[in-house]
């Protein structure tokens, strides 16, 4: 069976989400597309570019973003585990949900937990479950999101958050498939893949002491390491074109873009925060900027605030001339007024007789 198509970058909706006891981000249950008959929906690799946005869609074509999508397309119809690492704000959990969406479980839940978000004396009982009378408040059973995620995924975020007993619990699970509720005396067969995700160097943590090797082995039978966005620079332009589509105000008809200026101030930027980072600034240029051409300006003062004199000559091209700033920053004025000539030379605080002459004097 082919899942793979590089022309078909779509996917089914995102599924109903499984109300919790906890916020909303700390974990998720995403429950599989059907079509109203009850057929199986389709399923397609997203590989970018061109796919409009979604919570399981991947963008890029750098050879970097190449050789992920080769992966994934090889790990998702197994029943492998699989440990995304990257930087914050890369996209593993993006990873993740493509790997269950392009899987044999892609009709069974999706369950996504955040190990940091939740707190040390709750992530047990969420986790397997508890029985009523477990402990004080526990006046009914409850099922944990382990055997919520039963022939499904489970996706653990920032796995190296848990604590050393929690590490122990978790490897028996990979090993021997089974949970125990909390107050519980019998073991409960589960079916499920476990995807894991981290931000740090899990083989130095296991140096310190704070992960244990024999789950490090279990959780990075495949390994998928996400580049930093400074790494896929050719990428910038498919995420600034989908980012500008994805943020644009509904009943605004004109078409935005980036001037020539700031886009070399995006793609020459390092990104710390990457993808995540990008589509901020990206979203708080439509917000700040009034034309159809966003300007160094409008981006956020983090990224535009390095930026000076000298530096934005170099931006624009370099030193020009007093008549050639003039001449720029009127046709400026026109491009964000939509060449209304009568508001331009009032944002210019001029007459528009002053501004034919002007306009006339720079074409002769």
């Amino acid at each position: 069976m082919k899942i793979f198509d590089r022309s078909q970058m779509r996917e089914p909706d995102d599924g109903l989400a499984a109300e919790r006891n906890f916020p909303r981000k700390l974990a998720r249950c995403e429950l599989p597309p059907t079509s109203l008959h009850g057929r199986e929906a389709p399923r397609t690799l997203e590989t970018g570019g061109d796919a409009p946005h979604s919570l399981t869609q991947i963008i890029g074509r750098s050879p970097a973003m190449q050789r992920i999508y080769r992966i994934i397309e090889r790990v998702a119809p197994t029943n492998a585990t699989v440990l995304i690492s990257g930087r914050t704000g890369t996209g593993k959990e993006i990873v993740a949900r493509s790997i269950h969406r392009n899987s044999t479980r892609a009709l069974r839940p999706f369950v996504d937990i955040n190990c940091s978000a939740l707190p040390e004396q709750l992530i047990e009982s969420e986790l397997f479950g508890y029985e009523k009378g477990a402990f004080t408040g526990a006046t009914q059973a409850k099922k944990g999101l382990l055997e919520t995620a039963h022939s499904g995924t489970i996706f653990l975020d920032e796995v190296q958050a848990l604590k050393s007993d929690m590490q122990a619990k978790l490897l028996r699970v990979l090993q021997e498939r089974v949970i125990r509720q909390v107050g519980g005396r019998e073991n409960k067969e589960i079916d499920v893949r476990v995807v894991a995700a981290t931000n740090q160097d899990l083989v130095e943590a296991m140096r310190r002491g704070e992960f244990r090797e024999d789950l490090y082995y279990r959780l990075n039978v495949v390994n998928i390491r996400l580049p930093e966005l400074r790494e896929r620079r050719e990428d910038i332009p498919l995420l600034i074109d989908h980012f500008l589509k994805l943020h644009a105000e509904p009943n605004r008809q004109e078409t935005r873009h980036f001037s020539n200026e700031a886009m070399r101030l995006l793609l020459s930027s390092e990104w710390p925060g990457n993808v995540r980072e990008l589509e901020n600034a990206v979203e708080h240029a439509l917000a700040i900027g009034a034309g159809p051409t966003l300007r160094i300006p409008d981006l956020p003062p983090h990224i535009n605030g390095f930026v000076g004199e000298i530096e934005m000559w170099e931006f624009a091209g370099g030193p020009r001339s007093l008549r050639e700033v003039e001449r720029r920053h009127i046709l400026r004025v026109l491009e964000e007024t939509g060449g209304n000539h009568a508001h331009a030379a009032q944002v210019l605080g001029i007459d528009r007789r002053t501004l034919y002459r002007k306009l006339n004097k720079y074409n002769s």
